[in-house]
């Protein structure tokens, strides 16, 4: 939802994302105990140097999320500590607006109309690239505006999400963006993290030879299993068929005649012990024996490494990876320009 600027949208992205979530639900907390007819009373939550933010403010923020909490449980009590917690987030980022507020003033930067309206033209457009809507229906902006309302957002609260984001994009390009700069290295190291994350992420069919440890086997009992785990090892490596094996000793009945596999899965839901074997693991060969716990039960397994897809080389992806490593790099430099603003300014928190 970051369309309505182009750099480091990651924070008012997720902010936008979360804002988008339900409905406005009131001005008291979940759970507090409330007459009927109280009366709410305005106050202050904080103060950044002579600039209130009150608590109206910071309930018609929070509304969304407030209500999307509700949807996840009714355990007043979790309510109540999640809301809590929100609240003191989000106050945290209306204090960071707050200053980059200020900061747009005296840069005399501004958000026109125009340019909110282009940023939600974006934001349909963005959608509409990536399927989000129905097969032969364009996305529109009636259509964003439509989704904005049934989470819970006023057409103004939205725009004034929008004209944040402008702001917040026009004051990196001026106060940020000086301060970066992106090293050969530094897309290098982007690379290893997105090669890092589409190993994690790709489904990885592991074929698992696994001898049952007995619950209560004494040290000698589980030396001799380990013992027939490594010869098992011994004996794929001297070119004994894998499948073979599996099928004569794995105790994992289940898996016996697919060779040890049960299809392909997310690498992060096979249990740390195979990650690590996997990792340990060059591709088509066997890994050494290791414990895992299954269950109640421990087992021995001898993991297969299936191979995988072999990312893209560096340089046909090196122009992606220095704008990655530039996003990151200006979110940093963000976030630490955002410290030093917060030193120079009297701020009091009132929540």
């Amino acid at each position: 939802m970051g369309g309505a600027r182009g750099a480091a949208p990651s924070r008012r992205a997720r902010v936008l994302k979360a804002a988008l979530a339900s409905v406005v639900g009131g001005l008291v907390l979940a759970g507090s105990a409330v007459p009927a007819r109280a009366v709410i009373v305005e106050r202050v939550v904080a103060v950044i140097g002579e600039r209130p933010i009150l608590w109206t403010e910071l309930v018609r923020r929070s509304a969304p999320t407030r209500i999307q909490i509700r949807m996840q449980t009714h355990d007043a009590n979790v309510i109540a500590v999640q809301e809590q917690e929100m609240f003191k987030e989000l106050l945290d980022r209306m204090i960071d607006d707050r200053l980059e507020e200020v900061q747009a003033e005296k840069a005399h930067l501004t958000a026109s109309s125009e340019e909110i309206d282009h940023g939600i033209s974006n934001i349909a457009a963005q959608a509409q690239a990536q399927g989000q809507g129905q097969a032969g229906h364009a996305i529109t902006v009636q259509d964003v505006l439509s989704e904005v309302h049934r989470r819970g957002m006023s057409d103004q609260d939205f725009r004034d999400e929008i004209r944040r984001q402008i702001l917040e994009g026009k004051l990196i390009e001026l106060r940020v963006r000086p301060r970066v700069r992106v090293t050969d290295q530094d897309a290098r190291t982007a690379y290893q993290h997105w090669t890092q994350e589409m190993k994690d992420k790709e489904p990885i069919d592991v074929h698992i030879l696994a001898l049952r440890v007995a619950q209560g086997a004494t040290p000698s009992q589980l030396a001799s299993r380990m013992a027939l785990a490594q010869e098992l090892v011994n004996r794929a490596h001297s070119g004994t068929d894998f499948c073979e094996l599996v099928t004569q000793y794995s105790d994992d009945t289940a898996t016996r005649d697919t060779c040890g596999s049960r299809g392909p899965q997310p690498f992060t839901s096979l249990l740390p012990g195979i990650q690590e074997a996997v990792r340990a693991t060059k591709p088509d060969q066997v890994s050494d024996p290791v414990t895992v716990r299954v269950g109640q039960e421990d087992a021995i397994v001898i993991v297969r490494h299936p191979g995988e897809a072999k990312p893209p080389p560096f340089e046909d992806v090196k122009a992606e990876m220095e704008q990655q490593a530039l996003i990151e790099a200006i979110e940093r430099a963000r976030k630490q320009w955002l410290k030093e603003l917060r030193r120079n300014v009297y701020i009091d928190v009132r929540l």
